[in-house]
């Protein structure tokens, strides 16, 4: 039981450093908590709720992973390596990739909310 309890320290400590000190971290975090307070507001479905929260929840987990990448490879040299761009480059395409597709998918979820709200 001690050792789960641990795990979860250090779990609960990875994402406590990546929103204190994480730029990108706070910024997801900020934008998460904006389009949560919109599908407060809209009154959103529950099956809204699941799509919008796993489109926030693998934006910032891909981040997450990204960061620690990051991480990894500036522990590795402070030169440039034309290898470890590729690496970044490619966690960095994938944080790229999952955020348009759910832009997209917010977009869905919340134009028609928005049509008939001004409407």
């Amino acid at each position: 039981m001690h050792y789960i309890i641990k795990s979860f320290y250090f779990a609960f400590n990875g994402m406590y450093i990546f929103f204190k000190q994480e730029r990108n971290g706070k910024l997801q975090a900020t934008i998460a908590l904006f389009a949560i307070f919109a599908a407060c507001f809209f009154k959103i479905s529950g099956y809204e709720w699941l799509i919008l929260l796993l489109c926030i929840g693998s934006v910032i987990s891909l981040e997450m992973i990204n960061s620690a990448i990051e991480r990894i490879c500036n522990m590795h040299t402070t030169q440039f390596n034309a290898e470890i761009k590729i690496i970044k480059d490619i966690a960095a395409g994938a944080v790229l990739w999952m955020s348009i597709i759910s832009a997209v998918i917010g977009c869905i979820l919340f134009i028609p909310h928005l049509i008939i709200y001004f409407k």
